[in-house]
């Protein structure tokens, strides 16, 4: 049984105030489906970046990989070294011309929409088929979302578990129809406090967990 502390049950709380009226404020200025997917593309790169990160990320990598560097020791490095290398590859050879090339071709704000108009297919099999590829792992993606949201309101409130994922689920579609794509400044602020979590997070663990001695093992 996970003792409640209310210091840090009234800091999430805050936090979460924080991120859903940024998220009715971004609703509040959508007009477009590129207000609402892309944030109107006025986003500075450093944002869609940090937005792109916490969303990608998130509780795996905030829950998950700690879990797996405290079971794995030292061998844990190489998928740190192996997400910087990607992700720093991937925006630096495709994110800009894929910007570039998704504004010319009507403006499309999606990848299937994307590939279907970037490749003059006649017929929308291209569209479909990766709509199925992301839909199918996605599910993936989401089911681990929802198990890190559970285990939070579990951790923060001492919550059951089976309602802490479906309260979870309800915060995570309210911000998702309503914080919509301008809600990257929500993954923003979430993607800065994510990274203040991964970097300040094994501090935590040296003493309640002997994070440190697995580590170093």
């Amino acid at each position: 049984m996970t003792e409640f502390n209310l210091p840090i049950a009234l800091t999430f709380i805050c936090y979460l105030v924080v991120v859903l009226v940024i998220g009715l404020v971004a609703w509040s200025k959508t007009r477009t489906a590129s207000d609402y997917f892309l944030g109107g593309r006025k986003l500075s790169s450093g944002v869609a970046a940090l937005s792109a990160g916490a969303s990608d990320m998130s509780g795996w990598v905030l829950l998950g990989l700690p879990g797996y560097a405290y079971l794995a020791g030292i061998e844990a490095g190489w998928i740190a070294l192996g997400l910087c290398v990607g992700v720093s590859l991937n925006w630096l050879l495709m994110a800009k011309r894929l910007r570039v090339f998704s504004f010319h071709l009507e403006d499309v704000v999606t990848l299937p929409c994307y590939l279907h108009r970037r490749f003059q297919c006649p017929s929308p099999w291209l569209k479909l088929l990766s709509s199925v590829f992301i839909l199918l792992f996605f599910l993936f993606y989401v089911s681990s979302g929802l198990i890190g949201a559970g285990k939070l309101f579990v951790a923060v409130f001492d919550f059951d578990y089976d309602f802490s994922v479906l309260l979870g689920a309800g915060i995570i579609i309210f911000y998702t129809f309503f914080g919509g794509g301008g809600g990257f400044l929500d993954g923003c602020f979430s993607g800065a406090t994510d990274d203040a979590g991964s970097a300040t997070g094994p501090n935590d663990r040296v003493d309640s967990f002997g994070w440190l001695h697995s580590i170093c093992r």
